[in-house]
């Protein structure tokens, strides 16, 4: 999973009516009639522009198209979904149309930048932290925490490059060190954190 800098903002009544958040990722399917694969890449969405790539026979155009609703426009294409999972590409440019039917593609779980175990120490408030990311499947997150002698495993929430769970939340830039806040009361304490490495 590719974790891009530019987080997406998508305004709250815009999830609610439209499902935005389905937008995002990558599609990718054959043309109804000519059977050419075709992809489509939502990289983020920042009101009523996303960036994408489109990539069609053999290139690749990378740009801003238009949001509009559950639908994004880009040149002479629309992507459009319902569900998330299955989207439709239509292009239409000069009295041609084509149709495509795209499928969302399922990021490995590895590929995410959090997993794996994290550790470190704040010399400022005395802080130990230790998080183990154990695996990730879209937002949900398969963690083990522990703080101040007692671990905690669940289900955390992922978004973006952000893992919550319950008061503690970690997050990474470049997969190789990081930070982790626990929230106790009105009060927060941030550890900073590196990657440990893999173990055979």
């Amino acid at each position: 999973m590719a974790i891009v800098q530019s987080t997406s903002q998508i305004s709250p009544a815009a999830e609610r009516m439209y499902r935005q958040s389905n937008l995002l990722g990558e599609w990718k399917g054959t043309w109804t009639a000519s059977g050419q694969a075709v992809s489509f890449k939502v990289v983020n969405i920042r009101g009523a522009a996303a960036t994408v790539e489109y990539t069609h026979n053999g290139r690749t155009e990378r740009g801003i198209g238009e949001v509009n609703g559950a639908t994004i426009d880009f040149g002479a294409v629309t992507l459009g979904t319902k569900n998330g999972k299955s989207a439709v590409l239509l292009f239409s440019a000069g009295g041609g149309k084509a149709t495509a039917i795209l499928d969302k593609q399922t990021p490995p779980a590895d590929d995410n930048k959090l997993v794996g175990s994290w550790a470190g120490y704040s010399g400022d408030n005395g802080m130990s932290a230790n998080f183990r990311v154990l695996s990730v499947s879209g937002k949900e997150a398969q963690v083990s925490v522990t703080t101040n002698g007692i671990t905690r495993q669940g289900t955390g929430i992922v978004y973006k490059n952000v893992i919550m769970f319950g008061q503690t939340q970690i997050s990474t830039s470049d997969g190789q060190s990081g930070s982790v806040i626990y929230s106790y009361g009105n009060k927060s304490y941030t550890v900073p954190v590196s990657k440990l490495p893999k173990t055979a």
